[in-house]
């Protein structure tokens, strides 16, 4: 999201039902709404209509609008950030099930490159694995909340950088990766460890597990 402006525009949306369904537009009533000239709010949702966060289709009558898939992640990543200021529930819970993953983390993990950048920023050596969660719920991480680890230049390649989020799972000091490319659904997630996480904890796939962000 550019600019919070445009955050707002989504909110008031949402407010009006968008984010369920297509609903019809006043050009002046959703100025008004909003504070602002028609001009201005017309700019406001073509620039959410650019970016990818609403659909609209125009009639004689106005406009229909509805929020889209990528607009409601971004509310629900706004949602958590206001959820860990005001809210005094503890640090943040999530569930999902134990799965497979493609196998990859055991060579990119070993990798020098990574492996000393994941002593000093995250202050464990990981095992050269990785465990898979399915969520519940997309992760939405806020941006400031990264540990950010840099690509580098092999002999052969270059390897991209990747950012990695603190958390806990079953009392185990462990971080959530997330290549800067990846293939991944949000939902999904890769976790670090000092420990094989599947052998020490005795998980296999299809197990319930909570990761609580640090």
């Amino acid at each position: 999201m550019r600019s919070i402006m445009e955050v707002e525009t989504l909110k008031r949306l949402a407010l009006m039902g968008a984010n369920k369904e297509q609903v019809s537009l006043s050009s002046s009533i959703f100025a008004t709404s909003l504070g602002m000239s028609p001009q201005t709010a017309a700019r406001r949702l073509s620039a959410l209509e650019e970016d990818g966060y609403i659909t609209r289709v125009v009639t004689p009558e106005g406009q229909k609008v509805r929020i889209t898939e990528k607009g409601i992640t971004c509310l629900k990543s706004e949602y958590r950030d206001y959820c860990s200021i005001f809210e005094d529930g503890g640090a943040p819970v999530m569930r999902g099930k134990v799965v497979t993953g493609l196998g990859e983390g055991q060579y990119y993990i070993s990798l020098d490159g990574y492996r000393n950048q994941f002593n000093d920023k995250l202050g464990f050596d990981p095992y050269p694995g990785t465990l898979n969660v399915r969520l519940t719920e997309p992760f939405i991480p806020a941006e400031h909340e990264a540990v950010v680890i840099a690509g580098f230049k092999g002999e052969n390649r270059t390897f991209g950088g990747c950012k990695c989020y603190p958390v806990r799972i079953k009392g185990v000091r462990a971080a959530i990766i997330r290549p800067d490319r990846t293939s991944y659904p949000p939902n999904l997630i890769e976790i670090i460890a000092p420990i094989k996480l599947r052998e020490s904890l005795g998980l296999r796939d299809g197990d319930e597990v909570e990761v609580t962000l640090e």
